[in-house]
């Protein structure tokens, strides 16, 4: 019995996130062929693979369920049916899912506790590592030396409500293409509600060509930028107060609760793509990034400023093309293909 293999796109890439490699396929694959290699070595030797990959995969293979042990002490496992080690699989992901989601509903309940508690208790905070910048304008310019100063990886959680630097509520935009351009890695995870927001969809999704990424969550629990995983800035809750106050923390103590609370946000969110522009007219796109976000028929209406009826036919069409029966499946085929704009 052989596994089809569907190029990158799809079982090789499916098997990769079971947290398997090629080797461990094509292990397992020779274990579901036939029981005609007795030994390891007889095994490593069809495979074209040295004894120590070949028992490394086992390993790998035997810790994610895929085989039973074997019988003898010199004997091969046996591999487990495909459908019943997958199966297994699959609900102690989903286990450690809902694990990780208890985590994170407990570092949302402390994040802002802590930051209170610091902001009040604090007497020299830059002795352990935590600086309180206050002023819009001077947490803007520390916020810029950050992502300056970055050197492998920025990461950002974004939610309103926003600075406004125009009327509509728009965010003042933060030059995070600036590090992708010196080879430094870019996450957002952006909360579904600032997409509200007329344009920003279309300027995140600039930002996405530009090589940032960026997903997608619901009911962020914070603000946050942690550059190289040493500092994080926690931006106050409502900074269009001028009197507002942020965090600058490099305390270890704390930073290993918010990079692991960014981490977690990360793996929540859905992931949105920009890969495949040729395929799809930009007003479309910003069209199924807005329904993907929850937008009513009414409101995207009015972001696009077209009439409701034309909003609804171009949907049913873009659903006939994505081969979905519901709007939720357009919105998770579009955000598969790379058709959102964020």
């Amino acid at each position: 019995m052989r596994i089809p293999q569907v190029g990158l796109n799809g079982w090789d890439t499916q098997w990769q996130a079971l947290g398997l490699g090629p080797d461990e396929l094509r292990v397992y694959e020779a274990l579901l062929d036939a029981p005609g290699h007795p030994t390891r070595t007889a095994l490593a030797q069809s495979l074209g693979l040295t004894a120590r990959r070949v028992a490394k995969a086992l390993d790998h293979l035997a810790g994610h369920g895929f085989t039973q042990p074997a019988r003898g002490a010199a004997g091969l496992p046996a591999a487990v049916a495909p459908s019943t080690a997958l199966r297994s699989l699959i609900h102690l992901r989903q286990a450690e899912i809902l694990h990780r989601s208890a985590e994170l509903e407990e570092l949302t309940g402390s994040v802002d506790r802590i930051a209170a508690q610091l902001l009040s208790s604090v007497n020299t905070p830059r002795a352990i590592g935590i600086e309180t910048v206050r002023g819009g304008a001077a947490i803007g310019a520390r916020v810029a030396s950050l992502l300056v100063s970055a050197s492998e990886e920025v990461a950002l959680l974004d939610r309103p409500p926003y600075a406004t630097s125009q009327p509509d509520g728009m965010p003042a935009p933060l030059d995070v293409a600036e590090p992708v351009r010196r080879g430094v890695r870019v996450r957002v995870a952006v909360d579904r509600e600032g997409l509200s927001f007329q344009g920003r969809a279309r300027g995140l999704g600039d930002l996405a060509v530009q090589g940032v990424q960026i997903r997608v969550g619901t009911d962020l629990p914070t603000k946050l930028i942690t550059v190289d995983r040493r500092v994080t800035l926690l931006p106050p809750t409502d900074a269009a107060d001028p009197t507002a106050s942020a965090l600058v923390v490099s305390d270890s103590l704390l930073s290993n609760a918010l990079v692991p609370l960014f981490e977690a946000v990360w793996e929540r969110a859905v992931p949105i793509g920009s890969v495949t522009h040729d395929r799809i007219t930009d007003e479309d796109r910003e069209l199924l990034t807005m329904l993907a976000s929850g937008l009513k028929d009414e409101a995207m209406a009015r972001r696009l400023d077209i009439h409701v009826h034309t909003v609804r036919r171009r949907i049913t069409r873009l659903m006939h093309a994505l081969n979905a029966e519901t709007r939720f499946q357009a919105g998770v085929q579009a955000a598969l293909r790379g058709w959102l704009t964020v």
